[in-house]
């Protein structure tokens, strides 16, 4: 194997995958559902979307809009507790068929949750009927020779989920001095506090 060759066949791959995420109108109507929520915002998604979904909700609190991960799975022994009237969720799951994701949506409903973007690639994915807003991974081919190990998937989650943030931060007029606000430590901190 010529593994310098490979390296780069998967870095354009998911580049590729990250090129081909359709921008329609929704990523309007999901920044202005998350910028507008009245509650709380939370992300959710299991396994390699889970990790996704909680690195989400990091960058979200760090540049502006406070954020929390729910696990689909402890959600089932209580942590829906978190979930209250006017919160908004922002949901992973390249197949929206997750069970633990949709249970935890439908669930969530119950208990006055808001609004739901769901971020998915399936077409036929039930995360989409739960959902007030989709924003669509596109048709995505894992760089993984065997098309299973989620790799440009996650690419695009990622791309999608910084630039909701990203959009967020910049709609709120989030400034460096709010930014060193919250990193009070390390690099970026000193970074955001430099001035000249």
């Amino acid at each position: 194997m010529d593994v310098k060759k490979r390296v780069r066949e998967i870095f354009e791959q998911e580049a590729g995958a990250i090129a081909s995420i359709p921008v329609t109108d929704n990523f309007e109507k999901a920044v202005s559902l998350l910028r507008d929520c009245h509650g709380k915002v939370l992300t959710t998604g299991m396994g390699k979307a889970g990790h996704i979904a909680n690195k989400f909700s990091a960058t979200l609190s760090s540049t502006g809009t406070p954020a929390s991960f729910l696990h689909p799975g402890e959600a089932a022994h209580g942590d829906l507790g978190l979930i209250e009237e006017n919160d908004a969720m922002v949901a992973f799951s390249t197949s929206g068929k997750t069970r633990e994701v949709l249970e935890v949506l439908v669930a969530g409903r119950e208990l006055g949750l808001h609004t739901v973007i769901g971020i998915t690639s399936h077409p036929d994915s039930k995360l989409r009927d739960l959902s007030d807003v989709i924003l669509d991974m596109g048709t995505i081919r894992e760089a993984c020779r065997l098309d299973l190990t989620p790799t440009c998937s996650m690419a695009v989650m990622l791309a999608i989920s910084d630039a909701l943030a990203l959009l967020l931060m910049e709609q709120k007029d989030f400034t460096r001095e709010d930014y060193g606000m919250r990193h009070h430590g390390g690099y970026l901190g000193k970074k955001a506090r430099r001035t000249g």
